[in-house]
């Protein structure tokens, strides 16, 4: 019966007497979401005068707010050619310090129309090229007193050798310390300023030449006395010497990994798996301990006053450098670690 049933009504379901038909679900309606608004882009005016005069030099127009001081010198060197980025110090304040490449124009204490102080550093010249002259001239100077060529010495010690054998080794520590010296500049120093003043060379190579002929001088004297504690005192030199540049190595290779190539980021160093780089952890500037410990060895093995000199000089230097950089790491890093001295653990 339900199945006659079934064919007669054609298939259809009969409810209350009217046919049920299926009923077709009503799709949502996708509504195109709204195009959010672009934020208009407030563009600057630079205005660039000269620090001395207050003259204007340049303005320049519509510059983005993310425009870094390095891109605006570019832009100003646009307009005067010879006064490349290099040579260009940008401030805020005429008597004020130099901006740094990296700073953004938009996180500037500046208003949409920003004004800058130009001047001029005058010629640069790559601290690559400075480092290969400074350290090239006491190679080879230090090797003319070595072989003793004509007019340095009495004629008659025209290209002789000493008879100690002090003097051959302190020309090889001295020869390894700037072969060294130049390998470093080529393959492993990374710098965060790219030029230094054409003008500064010259004091420069005064200061590493003439010390590199005045130690030389005495220590290849045909009247040279050796050191008055004889070999002891000469290996024990030697010892301070090797430690030192093997730690001063070590020192530039970690500095090195600490800036990926092309960046200027700064970060603190901390102690590798090297145990030369231990000594971190009580001085923030040991590559110039380890210079110190070597020039103090090589005074020793060669007991000569002019590498005395030069040392205690050198020291002077490094101890203005070390405690600048000091400074700015504790300017710099909240979290710098307290107990590092600048240059000599606990004392300096």
């Amino acid at each position: 019966m339900d199945t006659l049933a079934l064919e007669a009504t054609g298939g259809k379901k009969q409810f209350n007497g009217a046919l049920a038909t299926p009923m077709l679900a009503l799709a949502p309606v996708k509504r195109k979401p709204a195009k959010k608004a672009k934020k208009a882009i407030v563009f600057f005016e630079v205005e660039i005068l000269d620090a001395k005069t207050k003259d204007k030099l340049c303005f320049l127009d519509k510059v983005e707010p993310n425009a870094t001081i390095g891109e605006i010198k570019s832009m100003f060197h646009k307009s005067h050619p010879q006064w490349y980025p290099a040579r260009q110090s940008i401030r805020l304040d005429p008597k004020g310090k130099s901006l740094k490449d990296e700073d953004v124009l938009q996180h500037l204490p500046v208003g949409t129309t920003a004004t800058f102080y130009f001047r001029d550093l005058g010629a640069q010249i790559s601290w690559v090229k400075v480092f290969l002259t400074e350290y090239t001239g006491p190679l080879v100077i230090y090797l003319m007193f070595y072989f003793r060529v004509p007019f340095i010495y009495a004629p008659k010690y025209d290209f002789t050798a000493s008879k100690h054998w002090v003097v051959h080794l302190a020309c090889m520590c001295h020869s390894f310390h700037f072969v060294k010296r130049l390998l470093e500049t080529l393959f492993v120093h990374r710098f965060s300023h790219g030029t230094m003043p054409l003008r500064n060379i010259f004091k420069n190579c005064s200061y590493y030449w003439g010390f590199a002929a005045w130690m030389a001088y005495y220590i290849n004297h045909p009247l040279y006395t050796p050191p008055i504690y004889g070999e002891q005192q000469i290996r024990l030199g030697l010892i301070l010497f090797l430690i030192g540049q093997i730690g001063n190595f070590s020192i530039h290779i970690a500095l090195r990994n600490l800036r990926p190539p092309g960046s200027k980021t700064r970060k603190i160093p901390y102690p590798t798996k090297n145990p030369f780089t231990w000594i971190f952890l009580l001085v923030s500037c040991p590559n110039y301990t380890y210079e110190l410990a070597s020039w103090l060895g090589f005074t020793l093995m060669t007991q000569c006053l002019p590498v005395a000199f030069f040392t205690m000089v050198g020291f002077i230097q490094m101890t203005v450098w070390a405690k600048g950089k000091h400074r700015s790491y504790l300017k710099e890093f909240r979290d710098y670690p307290p107990l590092r001295s600048p240059i000599l653990p606990f004392i300096l």
